[in-house]
């Protein structure tokens, strides 16, 4: 099973901190965590160290000490980089996040140069599987109509028009509420099952040929299956840093799916490794092993 991420990869500094600094004043910490970042190679990354065997990451990052060490963290886990592009002179998307360890939540400035796009390429292999983000809009857009046999599943982030389009041509659109919400016009009642139902319906509407699941953060994830709407709930966990959460719903839904597991187990995967995520501060730093799963999930492979 072949399997393709294409999109951001960034470097991530996490600096974890109890509640929020307070502007305009200066406070020195005691930790900082460091590692690679961005949602499909935070993806790539998981179903690496999950053990599947030929996973390509495809990105660029700049031929610098943060680019070289994304390329040896993916190579850690045993993720071919034959794709992934180490530009000189080209500085590696760095992500700057506070931790609030009080409430889980995360403040993240990033810096994307403006000429960090790759260089085209092609592939030497069919892909079973393409998982994106959107970042790299027109090499995934070319990739996914030369091979449209492949299953492929699209992290939906910002609703932009070509993040969309994207979508349209995805097996699988797995999307946060913020694009959902924005896409169907309306805000999301969690409680209210009318307001679900009228939210996935507005999204079939949009990706009519498209399983379609939206994940709620700690409320889980709706979704279609069977003609019915059904909610994927989460496990209670104490949050400390939601950074890369959804990367790595993403990332374990696709192994999931790549294992031949069934929509809903692939989602119940997905929600539970984005919850054990939280746990630990930093991304790439959360990716629960497969032990960890086992401890949650009686059937898991």
């Amino acid at each position: 099973m072949k399997i393709l991420c294409i999109g951001n990869a960034s470097y991530d500094i996490t600096i974890p901190f109890d509640g929020y600094p307070e502007e305009n004043t200066k406070t020195r910490v005691s930790d900082m965590i460091e590692c690679g970042g961005g949602p499909a190679s935070n993806a790539a990354y998981l179903i690496g160290s999950w053990g599947m065997n030929e996973v390509y990451f495809a990105g660029v990052v700049g031929n610098d000490l943060y680019g070289r060490t994304i390329k040896d963290e993916f190579e850690g886990v045993g993720v071919k980089t034959d794709y992934l592009e180490l530009r000189d002179g080209l500085r590696t998307t760095v992500s700057f996040i506070i931790a609030n360890k009080d409430n889980g939540s995360r403040t993240v400035l990033t810096h994307r140069a403006s000429e960090a796009k790759m260089q085209d390429f092609e592939l030497a292999f069919e892909p079973d599987i393409i998982l994106f983000d959107g970042q790299e809009y027109e090499i995934t857009k070319k990739i996914l109509q030369k091979y449209p046999k492949a299953i492929s599943i699209i992290d939906a982030g910002r609703p932009r028009d070509e993040i969309i389009e994207l979508a349209k041509m995805s097996t699988y659109v797995a999307c946060g509420h913020e694009f959902a919400e924005a896409l169907a016009e309306m805000t999301i009642e969690y409680t209210d099952t009318n307001s679900l139902v009228t939210m996935m319906s507005k999204l079939k509407d949009i990706f009519p040929h498209s399983h379609i699941l939206v994940t709620l953060e700690d409320k889980g994830a709706v979704y279609e299956e069977d003609g019915m709407i059904k909610i994927m709930p989460s496990i209670k966990v104490k949050a400390v840093d939601s950074t890369g959460a959804g990367d790595l719903f993403h990332g374990a839904f696709t192994y999931a799916i790549a294992n031949n597991y069934s929509f809903s187990d692939a989602i119940k995967i997905g929600n539970v490794s984005g919850a054990l995520s939280v746990t630990k501060i930093g991304g790439r730093n959360s990716v629960a092993s497969k032990e960890d799963m086992k401890r949650v999930l009686y059937d898991f492979r």
